[in-house]
């Protein structure tokens, strides 16, 4: 069955009041729909630039549900087992650790229920980027601290020209707190992987060495994950702390969102920017074995160009074998088969400005959001 285009345009187009964001002037919502080969179910997002708004729609991409959270997102929020949202909140006073550092962080995490009553909230205003609501209601993320100077004057490659005044330069830990807010186990980078070994890309700010952008746990005990300013991605074992395997730069480009699949194969968002042989940037969904660092399936774009997100990205494998995608900076939400046919496609339509002080860094109207998570009907059964 061929692909359905769907024309989405609501009433007539004035080409004299049409917007200056060129996404804008481009067909919105739903635009493509095979509902033989899609998954179906819902697909849950959060714009980043939405106040809080959560959003989940339908296939058709109607609104079946909307959670108005407290605080704007930091990165995304996910359904829970136990049908509440999992809420990845920005945190109104979090730490100012460097000019950037309100362009990633989050902290404000948060549960609520379906009907919006915020049943957990937990906070800390060192997190930045990812989470994984873990089954046993325990959360996992990344925070920023202060690298020691020593291994600070390690850091090499990047634009020296970006460093502070001060001299100081973040490194990562990797954290998991309970219901109660105890932080039960810690793994700090530093420990164990020497600046000097990974540096940082060109052009790249060296403030934040090597700001793991993508954390997830496998159920055989391996923590994920992605270092962005270096291109990579590292399994930690998370009973001993040791690094069992890295996926480098010659296979990576300022990926997100590493994933083991059963097979334990590693699917990732792999973004493209500073790409190794390659002077054209592109993203791609990508799947790698970690014991060969064989490539085992790829999507990129027929016109592999037209498919690039510079910043943000994620990709989720769904049961019946296809994937979802999510092109973030654009807003852009589809799945795709084994075979890279694309049988669902819904562009984000709304569009606003960043809050300040985001706006510095990113200017103009945007309809991005971190990650799209996808459920079936039966985990959705309170609709």
């Amino acid at each position: 069955m061929e692909t359905a285009m769907l024309d989405t345009t609501k009433g007539t187009f004035d080409p004299e009041q049409a917007s200056a964001v060129t996404l804008e002037r481009r067909r919105l919502g739903l635009t493509a729909l095979d509902r033989e080969k899609s998954f179906g179910g819902y697909t849950l997002y959060a714009r980043q630039t939405g106040g809080g708004v959560v959003d989940m729609v339908d296939l058709e991409g109607r609104i079946a549900h909307q959670w108005q959270m407290p605080v704007r997102p930091g990165r995304d929020a996910v359904l829970l087992p136990n049908g509440n949202l999992g809420y990845n909140g920005s945190h109104a006073t979090s730490a100012a650790l460097y000019p950037a550092w309100d362009l990633w962080h989050g902290g404000d995490f948060y549960e609520a229920t379906p009907e919006g009553e915020i049943v957990w909230r937990h906070e800390d205003i060192y997190h930045h980027h990812d989470a994984q609501w873990l089954p046993n209601g325990d959360l996992l993320y990344t925070v920023a601290a202060e690298l020691p100077a020593h291994l600070a004057k390690r850091i090499c490659g990047g634009d020296p020209r970006k460093d502070g005044a001060d001299g100081i330069f973040q490194s990562d830990i990797v954290r998991q707190v309970n219901r109660k807010g105890e932080v039960v186990w810690e793994w700090c980078i530093w420990d164990h992987i020497d600046p000097a070994d990974l540096p940082v890309h060109p052009i790249f700010d060296r403030r934040h060495w090597p700001m793991i952008n993508g954390v997830s746990e496998t159920e055989s005990g391996l923590i994920l994950m992605s270092l962005r300013t270096t291109s990579g991605v590292i399994a930690v074992e998370k009973a001993s702390g040791r690094i069992v395997w890295h996926a480098g730069a010659d296979l990576v480009a300022q990926q997100h969102t590493p994933i083991m699949m059963e097979g334990g194969t590693v699917l990732v968002f792999d973004n493209g920017n500073l790409r190794m042989g390659s002077s054209n940037p592109f993203s791609r969904a990508l799947e790698f074995d970690p014991a060969t660092m064989q490539v085992t399936w790829s999507y990129t774009d027929p016109n592999a160009p037209s498919f690039f997100s510079p910043f943000m990205g994620s990709a989720e494998r769904l049961p019946n074998g296809n994937t979802l995608i999510c092109e973030s900076a654009f807003g852009r939400l589809f799945e795709v088969t084994p075979a890279g046919e694309t049988v669902w496609e819904f562009v984000i339509p709304d569009f606003a400005e960043y809050p300040a002080p985001v706006n510095q860094f990113i200017k103009g109207s945007h309809n991005g959001c971190f990650r799209a998570h996808r459920y079936s009907a039966e985990q959705v059964t309170w609709l």
